[in-house]
């Protein structure tokens, strides 16, 4: 599944095509998304301009006066600017069609991304529970230490938790905890402040790492210029089952944690 950083690349790769447009066209070929596409829908974007597109969680915001569409990618979903004269093919589901002659395609093979409406003053209970940006001043060491006084949950089940802090999927909270020294298992309540203190900075620099150089590239993700994510090639734990250590060249172990793989360094992270 695309994470923050996949997002967020496919987020600033269309916000210049499509911000300032005028959308003139909803062709929907398949509604029957993770949730089917709203009736309605073209009613209320039909004729209005983009005032910006934005990121929340994993989610894709396109603004327009009177509401947002949500855009979710699940688990195989790429969104990408194609000319308007490009034919559809099996996959490509949701056409959104501008007066630049250009069209955001959202193309899904598994059809487990989603296309909804956030009508504006409101909060749509998929964004309404929604922890803080990672990235954000909100997200800080007295924040997190707050959520896990007395948890004892595994701290990488912790940081995955999206009421905690959204964004923070399996490969980078894999990677956070490496690089932070910190054993995934451990429990959260355990974890000293100073501790908690390398983990956020290391959460941030990791997303940020990956947001510069676009993303990571799995089996499925594109980001919106259909160019693929290079991230994959910074990993040090994330997929790395059986490998050396980067740092003490022991063999890297694989678990389950909250029925996630979870790859990390007995010898190195405590």
């Amino acid at each position: 599944m695309p994470e923050l950083p996949e997002v967020e690349t496919t987020c600033r790769g269309i916000r210049p095509h499509i911000k300032g447009e005028k959308l003139i066209a909803l062709n929907v070929r398949n509604p029957n998304l993770r949730w089917p596409v709203p009736d309605f829908l073209a009613e209320k974007i039909e004729g209005k301009t983009v005032v910006d597109v934005v990121r929340r969680g994993k989610y894709i915001l396109v603004c327009v006066d009177g509401g947002q569409v949500m855009l979710h990618l699940g688990m195989s979903g790429s969104l990408r600017i194609v000319d308007k004269d490009k034919v559809p093919q099996k996959h490509d589901h949701v056409d959104f069609c501008f007066t630049n002659n250009q069209v955001l395609r959202l193309t899904d093979p598994r059809r487990f991304g989603s296309v909804l409406w956030q009508p504006e003053g409101e909060h749509h209970e998929l964004l309404y529970k929604l922890g803080p940006e990672p990235l954000s001043e909100a997200f800080n060491v007295d924040y997190l230490a707050g959520c896990c006084a007395g948890k004892k949950v595994a701290i990488k089940s912790l940081i995955m938790d999206s009421k905690i802090v959204v964004g923070v999927g399996n490969i980078y909270a894999t990677e956070a905890l490496f690089i932070s020294g910190i054993d995934p298992r451990r429990s959260a309540g355990k974890i000293s402040k100073r501790r908690l203190l390398i983990l956020v900075n290391e959460i941030k620099g990791v997303l940020a790492a990956a947001i510069q150089q676009g993303g990571t590239t799995l089996k499925d993700f594109v980001g919106g210029d259909g160019k693929p994510g290079y991230f994959q090639q910074k990993l040090h734990a994330y997929g790395r089952k059986g490998e050396p250590c980067v740092n003490c060249l022991a063999p890297l172990t694989e678990v389950r944690l909250g029925q996630r793989s979870t790859v990390f360094c007995k010898h190195c992270q405590t």
